[in-house]
């Protein structure tokens, strides 16, 4: 059905659309390649949430007529009005005579009536190629659009025998320098950082991209139920949007303190003590938050483990040891019950970034 030419022109569609990780939340990251008579005539990607959409950028960039072109775009072309006007009418009028995407756009707003658009207006449609790596391409925007409820990644930096710090609580450093930077890409690419208050106390981290070229810093995200983040906290800084977290036995002085300091307030209720992450999550969704990387302690990996939250992980693994009853994992509280019930990581990706493995997948 597709063509060795078909797939080197959507690659390079999907290449286009990657290049804007990071920069076009909430809405999905697409890139369209304009091909007439096996020519490229010109390409466009969604660089930012308020430029053209890909495929109007590719035509408006044309130097040539696209009338007659085939259009290759990642993702269904939008009908709707939104920050812009509808791909499809732009596309209609400038004479392509095909699209071919690699899915149908999950938004109820698109959800096909992109595709019978163009259809009824006698452009040809093929649908499907290079899906399932479009699908992984814009995994944050599909879970978001159909859930209203932020892409979870856990992410945790290891020992071989398990362990995130020494007995003492040092931590730094438990990985290299590659894992580190590839941490920091992450911060990157997801919207917002969620840490536990221990993590800011003893760690004082500032949870920004330092050690890539930066995109956009994440929001901060603190699970801290009795307010009890110092008014000094690296993590309050200006660098960044904050928000903690807090329960309703938060000290009204101690809120009302951090929000002169300019940190955002969240009041959610408890679950034996701990911020209810499954509120938390649906609140942030209202936010237009769609993604959360998790770069807690064992007491966050284990809360949002045992509410289900988290979609992905990153897992990177040093060649060291530290031993120590006491020294802290990745995973703390009351853990399953038995080996059955263990959490699973599905479509694992292992590789090396220097000395350590990074070990990925999906729960």
């Amino acid at each position: 059905m597709w063509t060795e030419d078909d797939i080197r022109f959507m690659h390079e569609a999907h290449s286009l659309a990657k290049s804007a990780e990071g920069r076009t939340t909430p809405d999905p990251m697409v890139g369209a390649v304009i091909v007439k008579d096996g020519r490229i005539l010109s390409m466009g990607y969604h660089g930012e949430v308020t430029t053209p959409h890909a495929e109007t950028w590719a035509i408006q960039k044309a130097e040539v007529s696209s009338r007659g072109a085939t259009l290759y775009v990642n993702l269904e072309p939008c009908s709707h009005y939104g920050n812009n006007p509808p791909c499809v009418d732009r596309i209609i009028e400038s004479g392509v005579k095909e699209v071919i995407a690699s899915m149908k756009d999950p938004n109820s707003l698109v959800n096909g009536q992109g595709f019978r658009k163009l259809k009824n207006h006698g452009v040809k449609v093929r649908v499907g190629l290079l899906e399932e790596e479009a699908k992984i391409l814009n995994e944050v925007f599909i879970k978001y659009i159909t859930t209203k409820i932020p892409f979870v990644v856990l992410k945790s930096a290891m020992t071989l025998d398990g362990k995130i710090a020494t007995y003492t609580g040092a931590s730094r450093w438990v990985a290299g320098e590659e894992s580190r930077h590839h941490a920091h890409h992450l911060r990157n690419v997801y919207d917002a950082i969620l840490v536990g208050v221990n993590t800011v106390l003893v760690d004082n981290p500032k949870l920004t991209v330092r050690l890539v070229k930066k995109v956009k810093n994440p929001i901060r995200i603190v699970l801290d139920a009795r307010a009890r983040t110092s008014l000094t906290a690296a993590v309050i800084s200006k660098e960044a949007r904050t928000i903690i977290a807090v329960g309703s036995e938060a000290p009204a002085s101690r809120i009302k303190a951090l929000e002169k300091r300019g940190v955002e307030i969240i009041k959610l209720k408890e679950v034996h003590g701990l911020i209810d992450m499954k509120a938390l999550m649906k609140m942030l969704g209202k936010m237009k938050i769609t993604s959360v990387l998790l770069e807690g302690g064992g007491e966050v990996g284990a809360s949002a483990l045992s509410a289900g939250l988290p979609d992905k992980a990153y897992i990177y693994i040093a060649p060291k040891m530290f031993g120590g009853r006491q020294a802290k994992t990745p995973v703390e509280g009351l853990g399953v019950r038995s080996p059955a019930q263990a959490y699973r990581l599905h479509n694992m990706r292992v590789e090396r970034l220097g000395e350590d493995l990074l070990v990925s997948g999906y729960f």
